[in-house]
């Protein structure tokens, strides 16, 4: 496996890591260092092996797509770790190094995997400093695009996150359907079997009707129009128990989200908890009623999950999301919540009221929601897509 970036933490290399591990395979995994550590770790049966790396190399990888530095001080590394370590199969995450790792792979020729994490060219165009000088000049969300696919050819496999990801790059690139496998990120059983509640936290909710958000708090997340909603809901009739919007994440725009609270005078109904460590995560579940996923619509989150969606039905959770596709279909399939048409302050209202009203209702999409993770589509289960793959090249 060859990652850009330190590790640990990464949970989708560790997970796919493990679940390698477990069907016997032996996982090498390249990796970075910004500072003093050891070269080499087994960490839970991972042989992990460190590169020194520098902060100038590491601000060198946003232009890996417009000049060939990055590339070249990588692709040395990559093909001495190849090489010392008898690598059988390349398994790239995400697409930063991909050109290293096909140059490090010249005369190999061994199999290699693209895992896309996300859909990297489309989520660019958010990136504040790709919307100011230099980087507006400097890099291209367009040039990144023409890399992927021309990565996608080159590969032997490519793995992306949802269906609709699948779809949007075969389709894109006129490439057979086969040569894409679909892992998703979900959760681990572990999440929802195994973890211990901070009493603090359930005891500060008990009696709330809880609107719970998880995750980065982006304004492209769509909270913008939950704290409208709320807003709308609270000064527009009585209720019975005392509605709190509890939000458990953070971003660099969160003082416009403060901001929007204090202008609609709702400060005492919604709770900023900033960033929290993933392990307090089931205590916020726990005292969830509704669990929010509003994302605006673009071709990143029309073709990824959000990890919260996962979390909050593994709790018995109902969701309430907006129309981005690959949401969309999930909380269709799973029959866990209701949707709402993006940026529709209105519409995401309405949702939210109806499960205020109907507790049956609420209760049925949660436990939809908790059959579907438990039967069909917890990690261990999603995971045997990646397992198959890699049946292929033994075959082979």
């Amino acid at each position: 496996m060859i990652l850009d970036k330190p590790f640990p933490p990464d949970p989708r290399v560790e997970n796919e890591a493990l679940a390698l591990i477990d069907s016997g395979y032996e996982v090498y995994l390249f990796c970075l260092s910004y500072q003093k550590e050891a070269e080499s770790e087994s960490y839970k049966g991972i042989q992990i092996k460190r590169y020194s790396s520098s902060r100038m190399e590491y601000k060198f990888s946003a232009l890996s797509y417009t000049l060939p530095f990055y590339r070249m001080s990588l692709s040395k590394k990559i093909r001495n770790f190849l090489e010392v370590n008898e690598i059988g199969v390349i398994h790239i995450h995400d697409m930063v190094a991909g050109e290293a790792v096909l140059s490090a792979n010249t005369g190999l020729n061994l199999p290699v995997i693209l895992d896309l994490h996300e859909n990297r060219p489309e989520i660019m165009k958010y990136y504040p400093h790709l919307n100011k000088f230099p980087g507006n000049l400097l890099i291209s969300p367009g040039k990144w695009r023409k890399k992927e696919g021309e990565l996608v050819k080159k590969v032997t496999k490519t793995i992306v996150v949802t269906d609709e990801s699948k779809k949007e790059l075969t389709e894109r690139l006129g490439i057979s359907s086969d040569r894409v496998a679909v892992v998703p990120n979900t959760v681990k059983e572990g999440f929802y079997q195994d973890y211990v509640l901070d009493g603090s936290i359930v005891k500060r909710y008990e009696g709330k009707f809880v609107i719970l958000y998880l995750g980065d708090t982006g304004l492209r997340r769509g909270l913008l129009s939950v704290i409208e909603a709320v807003a709308n809901i609270v000064h527009g009739q009585h209720l019975k128990q005392k509605l709190k919007l509890v939000i458990v994440g953070s971003n660099s725009t969160d003082q416009i989200l403060k901001n929007k609270v204090e202008e609609l005078g709702i400060q005492e109904y919604v709770d900023f908890e900033g960033w929290q460590e993933p392990n307090t995560f089931q205590s916020y579940l726990k005292v969830a009623r509704i669990g929010v996923s509003p994302l605006h619509r673009n071709l990143h989150h029309d073709t990824t999950y959000a990890n919260k969606l996962f979390q909050y039905m593994s709790f018995g959770v109902p969701v309430v999301a907006s129309d981005a596709k690959a949401q969309k279909h999930l909380v269709e399939r799973a029959k866990s919540g209701l949707i709402h048409k993006e940026k529709d302050i209105k519409d995401l209202e309405e949702k939210i009221r109806q499960l205020l009203k109907n507790d049956d209702l609420a209760s049925e999409l949660g436990s939809n929601g908790q059959k579907f993770i438990k039967n069909k589509f917890s990690w261990e289960m999603v995971s045997s897509e990646l397992k198959n793959l890699y049946l292929e090249f033994e075959s082979s």
